[in-house]
């Protein structure tokens, strides 16, 4: 590319078009080359000459001719196993360069054009030989959430002299990648909350297997086995199956600070991806281990939501979620994994980018809300004005858990000392999270409560 800053504006506009680049420094050397000998040709009459220069003609246009070859005469095929990926995980996709021509190519080199860090699928493929396929295999570690693309990859190659580039854009070799936030399997949370007052049960058909069995009905095609009620089956002579209601237990609220002016770290930091040595990521992944989450609190409160969520629906509770500064970050509270998967897919693309204070978000949220249910607060700020909107809902009667991100140990310089005590003495169970904290040890042990 550094030839290309040399280039006239016109030549560069062709450039563009033509997808080619010239190494200027050979191509001037040969043009005063072909200079002289055709001067030396007209001067001294000498056949020599003559064919030396028509030979450095037919030197450049075989050049031109082969890199344009060798960059278009291949197929590239790229397979990934999915399309969906978690933090910790790793993505394995194949790429296979096959070669459609019939001479050989010097080299080709293959260049990502995606937005995710850390995923290596340039190569450089020396000495292809003809009608032949070459495969490998690129395996990344996720470290960052959200969606990413993947392509289109750019194939470059060139002439034995050096003379041309030529690189090709393949658009077909574009995808695009979601990653889900890590989720923690958590040992345990805070006490399980809100039952609905009296105990009843809400009368409500569902398609989950729970504790309440409403009534029978007779089989239909799709029916899981574990439904067939045995007992009826030996009484009617054909398949009956169980209907089930919801539990009488009352929803779980995750409410969710996304305001940008209270986050404190950045979204990844250059040393903080370099430090870890990319065989080691892939040991702890095949170890499902934990790998680090980015150091800024948005992550962590990402982070938290998603494991929270995760914990509840593994208990077969009703989770909702919302975010604050999103209105695509809304989800009412449902129940399986198809809940869970709905509840990664927003927060892999949450980011904290509003200017809502989590107070007036509390109160618009709640205003609806029945106070039977369970509310989970995550969030990294330290002002007032939320703090006496959760004392009030606390004396209203609804059950409040606070995952209190402490911006402190990210560089903020607030004192989250007095906010806890003062979360703790009205009564409400807090769990403080700080950057580096294994979030399986401070989630899953027991909660500070007043």
């Amino acid at each position: 590319m550094k030839y290309l800053k040399s280039l006239p504006s016109r030549a560069r506009a062709f450039y563009h078009r033509s997808g080619f680049i010239l190494n200027l420094r050979r191509v001037w050397l040969l043009i005063l080359i072909w200079a002289i000998l055709a001067n030396l040709a007209i001067a001294t009459n000498r056949e020599i000459f003559f064919r030396l220069s028509y030979l450095i003609l037919l030197v450049v246009a075989a050049a031109f001719l082969w890199a344009l070859y060798s960059v278009q005469a291949f197929r590239l095929e790229r397979t990934i196993l999915t399309l969906r990926a978690q933090v910790g995980k790793i993505v394995e996709e194949r790429i296979t360069a096959v070669s459609t021509g019939r001479l050989p190519k010097l080299w080709l080199e293959l260049v990502d054009g995606g937005n995710m860090p850390g995923h290596p699928v340039g190569r450089v493929l020396s000495a292809m030989s003809p009608r032949v396929r070459y495969t490998f295999l690129v395996r990344s570690l996720c470290r960052l959430r959200g969606r990413f693309r993947l392509g289109p990859i750019t194939a470059s190659s060139g002439d034995p002299f050096g003379l041309f580039v030529f690189h090709r854009t393949l658009p077909e070799t574009e995808r695009a990648l979601v990653v889900y936030p890590l989720t923690l399997d958590l040992p345990q949370f805070a006490p399980s909350l809100g039952n609905l007052r009296g105990g009843d049960a809400r009368f409500q058909r569902t398609h989950h297997v729970t504790t309440n069995v409403s009534g029978t009905r007779e089989y239909a095609a799709g029916d899981s086995y574990n439904r067939i009620h045995w007992k009826s089956v030996a009484r009617y002579d054909r398949l009956i199956v169980k209907e089930f209601e919801l539990d009488p237990t009352a929803d779980v609220w995750i409410l969710l600070d996304l305001e940008r002016g209270i986050h404190a770290g950045t979204w990844w930091e250059q040393a903080w991806y370099e430090r870890e040595v990319e065989g080691e990521w892939i040991l702890q992944a095949k170890a499902e281990q934990i790998a680090p989450i980015a150091p800024n609190t948005e992550e962590y409160a990402v982070t938290c939501a998603a494991s929270v969520a995760k914990y509840f629906l593994d208990k077969q509770r009703a989770v909702g979620l919302v975010a604050s500064n999103h209105e695509n970050l809304y989800a009412q509270p449902d129940r399986g994994e198809r809940q869970l998967t709905r509840l990664l897919e927003m927060l892999a693309v949450a980011e904290a980018n509003g200017s809502e204070a989590f107070a007036t978000f509390i109160a618009r949220e709640t205003a609806t809300m029945n106070r039977s249910v369970t509310l989970i607060l995550v969030t990294p700020s330290p002002e007032a004005a939320w703090l006496q909107y959760a004392q009030d809902l606390r004396r209203r009667g609804f059950h409040l858990i606070v995952i209190l991100i402490d911006a402190h140990s990210f560089g903020i310089g607030v004192n989250f000392t007095p906010v806890v005590g003062e979360l703790v003495a009205s009564g409400i169970i807090v769990y403080t999270v700080r950057q580096g904290d294994d979030l399986r040890v401070v989630l899953g042990s027991a909660p500070r409560a007043g």
